[in-house]
């Protein structure tokens, strides 16, 4: 079977046909601003309570729901960690998203994943760090049946420093 491939793209994850998108969401679950308040307002009312129904979530944890009014047939809601200076285990809890969110993607036998840049908008977590860390972690744990996954960055700065970890 070949690899899974990697992509880095600039583009809006709510438009985006793949089998799954992963959410930066919070731990409630119930939408947010950034990346979480646009995928939550894209799927519908539908999403926000599928989210109520699984009663939040642990940062460094996943969990699935379907897509509804998206395109992806499901959504990967992570919890990624609030930057605190880097010493509280924020690298980890990041992996961690990462890791999960491939894991439950399998189980539903997803093919195609799209991520955010998790944890780099208001959770502060600094850009460059959270690229190594997503495209380390990616590619040392993906594996079929997925086939893509796919950076999906909300700028061009965003999409640079990915493509700059890929390549390392």
């Amino acid at each position: 079977m070949p690899p899974v491939r990697l992509d880095v793209v600039e583009a809006d994850i709510t438009t985006l046909d793949v089998d799954a998108v992963v959410n930066a969401a919070n731990s409630s679950l119930l939408g947010g601003g950034g990346v979480d308040g646009a995928i939550h307002r894209a799927a519908g009312g539908k999403l926000h309570d599928a989210c109520r129904a699984l009663g939040g979530c642990g940062t460094g944890e996943v969990r699935i729901t379907p897509g509804f009014d998206l395109k992806a047939r499901h959504v990967i809601h992570a919890v990624g960690p609030v930057w605190q200076g880097g010493n509280a285990g924020e690298d980890d809890l990041l992996a961690s998203c990462y890791r999960n969110a491939l894991l439950v993607a399998a189980e539903a036998g997803c093919r195609t994943v799209a991520y955010p840049a998790i944890s780099t908008g208001i959770y502060g977590f600094p850009a460059e760090r959270a690229a190594n860390i997503a495209i380390k972690t990616v590619h040392a744990a993906a594996a079929p049946p997925l086939e893509q996954v796919i950076f999906c960055c909300f700028s061009e700065e965003q999409a640079r420093l990915h493509l700059t970890a890929l390549a390392n």
